[in-house]
């Protein structure tokens, strides 16, 4: 089976989007929709002329609708009641038709976790399940062809032991992990926040790999287990001058860096950041001797192919398009899953 390369976008970048890069995308997941008072609601009517022009670009590419986001809470109390489930799936679902949509994304962070003032509630992790078998159901009512189905989980154990993810896989096309963030706004502590494997020297377990293998022992089937990709950084400053900044604890937390395409021209390599690669973990990162900045780049893009590769894996998946405007991540993509 052929490995789905997925790409987020937010919807007013649909516009900047290169032809070469909708051709070589199966999916694209615009970003957000959001739960409204029990509803899934959002407004896409000036994006409808640019979904036209892509699908004329790409007429086999899936454009998505993906629902919530870091801090967008009302998942929690769709999800509590039969009713309240229904009325998401519903909601969802007329979306999909409003805007001749090819499913729905649900990016529900985090089930049974209140943070960034969501609500939350121990019983998220078995309505997690149901909310999405009542949209799956609700996707299948429209009658006229099969509409996707999709997550987006959180990079480490903590997802996987709020939810029931090998009985919630049944209503999924694919789940998608997202293998970034894994440091950052919460840890001082510099360190990779998108990084294959881990370095033993490193506190932290936290990786992509140890994220794939937590959600296959979930239960996830390895063709429906998408790995995600990040096309920003993480910026800590205040760092010691040890070990090129790495493992060190900085005068800042993790902080969104520049996207892909500002690290190009102002900070790989230049006005004093120097690239290093740490081969343990598959990451690069780069120092100036205050700044520490964790990203992905062409290498390491191209060990996470190679990984979904040989174990199997569904695809690729990444945040954001916008974040690099110069297409050197996505066509590094394109290249290594040979969609050039």
């Amino acid at each position: 089976m052929s490995k789905l390369l997925i790409g987020y976008v937010e919807i007013p970048k649909l516009s900047i989007m290169k032809d070469e890069d909708i051709r070589a995308l199966d999916v694209i997941n615009l970003a957000f929709g959001h739960v409204i008072d029990g509803d899934v609601v959002c407004d896409m009517e000036e994006a409808v002329p640019e979904m036209e022009r892509i699908r004329a670009v790409n007429p086999e590419i899936r454009i998505v609708l993906s629902v919530g986001g870091w801090s967008a809470g009302g998942f929690s109390e769709a999800a509590f009641t039969a009713e309240g489930r229904a009325r998401f799936a519903k909601t969802a679902a007329d979306l999909v038709k409003k805007y001749k949509l090819d499913g729905i994304d649900v990016d529900w962070e985090y089930p049974c976790i209140s943070i960034a003032g969501i609500g939350a509630a121990p019983e998220d992790k078995e309505n997690f399940t149901l909310l999405l078998a009542e949209t799956r159901r609700a996707l299948d009512a429209i009658g006229d062809r099969h509409y996707t189905l999709s997550i987006a989980g959180g990079g480490d154990g903590y997802y996987t032991r709020c939810t029931n993810l090998g009985e919630a896989s049944q209503y999924l096309d694919y789940v998608q992990l997202m293998s970034y963030d894994l440091r950052g706004g919460f840890t001082v502590q510099t360190g990779h926040h998108t990084n294959l494997y881990s370095n033993q020297a490193d506190l932290s377990a936290c990786s992509t790999d140890e994220g794939v293998r937590a959600y296959l022992a979930a239960g996830v089937p390895a063709e429906k287990l998408i790995v995600g990709t990040a096309f920003y950084s993480r910026m800590w400053k205040g760092v010691p001058d040890v070990n090129h900044g790495w493992m060190q604890m900085a005068q800042t937390t993790g902080g969104y860096g520049p996207g892909f395409a500002e690290l190009q021209e102002s900070y790989i390599n230049r006005n004093g950041f120097v690239r290093y690669w740490d081969d343990e973990a598959k990451a690069p990162y780069l120092y100036d001797g205050d700044t520490f900045i964790s990203y992905d780049d062409e290498e390491s893009l191209a060990e996470k192919v190679s990984y979904v590769n040989e174990r199997g894996l569904g695809g690729i998946m990444y945040w954001e398009y916008s974040c690099d405007e110069s297409g050197t991540l996505m066509r590094a993509l394109a290249k290594a899953m040979d969609r050039e």
